[in-house]
């Protein structure tokens, strides 16, 4: 397959990780990047001999790049996606998407009037034995979903400067949920589809983080089964995602962050079966996630996270973002299908 061009746009931490992690992947390279500190691009540049603009629009105009990925604060993907398919690029996307359900139709109704690819960094789905619990679920063999227990949390933001854009309110609102509960909520809604209401608890409990510290979300399911999710930012890292269903459930739990991922412990019950206990080796889930675009925009094989997935999730992450700041149980506003 020939390789993937793309434009790395966001230096920050996550993006010197996406930088290094893709150095010498034979399915897609980056080939420039965009950041507006010129300390990060000035190291970006000296670790990699890649060249490094201010700004989107050189890399927009540059007809050797195939695709653009955003590592870009939350609030700019709506508009920088808008401006990438109007150059006629694929793009691939940072978690999350948008913070409103219309931003969320409008990003996938554009790239897919334009015949592009939109990626997204959800990079738990290609855990090797999330993958599988997916794939068990699709299949049958839990039977009957009927609920998930899920927590990511880590303390990582605790030393970050305050005026970080990352612990702004109206970038990262409802505590940790735009870093770390939107990808079990991509989950959540992968396995049970779209949510039917949310009831959330965020609060500010152990550090001065603007937007909480402590968050949890009791979703329930148009089509039944509920879900407990959990993202907390002022504790050492963990992260479990349960599924039950009525034949059997699956328990996986990290060794270690993704940005250095070391493994998985993984607990099954199926029924009529003693329960199994089984250690699952390192993998580089956000090496195949890229790789899974790369795939689609060379017309290999689709884009395993689709449109409806996207803003399915997207309006869950709105309504816990207003339940957070209400106390009150909200509902999720209905897709418009025809966007997705």
């Amino acid at each position: 397959m020939e390789q993937v061009n793309v434009a790395l746009v966001g230096l920050g931490w996550w993006g010197q990780k996406i930088g290094t992690t893709l150095k010498g992947n034979a399915s897609i390279r980056i080939t420039r990047a965009v950041e507006v500190n010129p300390a990060a691009a000035a190291s970006f540049k000296a670790a990699h001999g890649i060249p490094v603009d201010d700004d989107l629009g050189a890399a927009l105009a540059d007809p050797s790049v195939d695709a653009v990925l955003l590592v870009t604060p939350h609030s700019l993907h709506e508009e920088q996606i808008a401006a990438v398919v109007g150059a006629g690029k694929h793009v691939f996307c940072e978690k999350p998407l948008a913070l409103t359900r219309a931003g969320a139709e409008r990003a996938v109704a554009l790239c897919r009037k334009a015949g592009l690819i939109l990626g997204m960094g959800h990079e738990r789905r290609f855990e090797p034995p999330i993958a599988e619990m997916l794939s068990a679920a699709a299949e049958g063999r839990l039977g009957r979903l009927l609920q998930i227990e899920a927590n990511f949390s880590h303390d990582k933001f605790l030393t970050l400067d305050r005026a970080n854009w990352r612990l702004k309110p109206e970038q990262a609102p409802a505590g940790g949920m735009t870093a770390t509960g939107i990808h079990l909520t991509d989950l959540a809604v992968k396995l049970m589809g779209p949510a039917r209401d949310v009831t959330v608890s965020c609060e500010r409990l152990a550090s001065d983080l603007p937007s909480g510290d402590t968050m949890s979300a009791y979703i329930r399911f148009a089509a039944g089964g509920t879900a407990y999710v959990s993202a907390t930012l002022a504790t050492p890292f963990f992260s479990r995602f349960a599924l039950f269903g009525t034949e059997g459930w699956i328990d996986v739990r990290d060794r270690a962050h993704v940005e250095a991922p070391d493994g998985w412990v993984v607990t099954k019950g199926m029924k009529g079966e003693p329960i199994v206990v089984e250690e699952v080796g390192k993998a580089e889930p956000v090496v195949a996630n890229f790789e899974a675009f790369a795939r689609a925009v060379r017309g290999v094989a689709p884009y395993p996270i689709t449109g409806e997935d996207m803003v399915n999730n997207i309006a869950l992450l709105e309504a816990i973002v207003r339940g957070a700041a209400s106390g009150r149980m909200e509902t999720i506003q209905s897709m418009d299908r025809s966007a997705a």
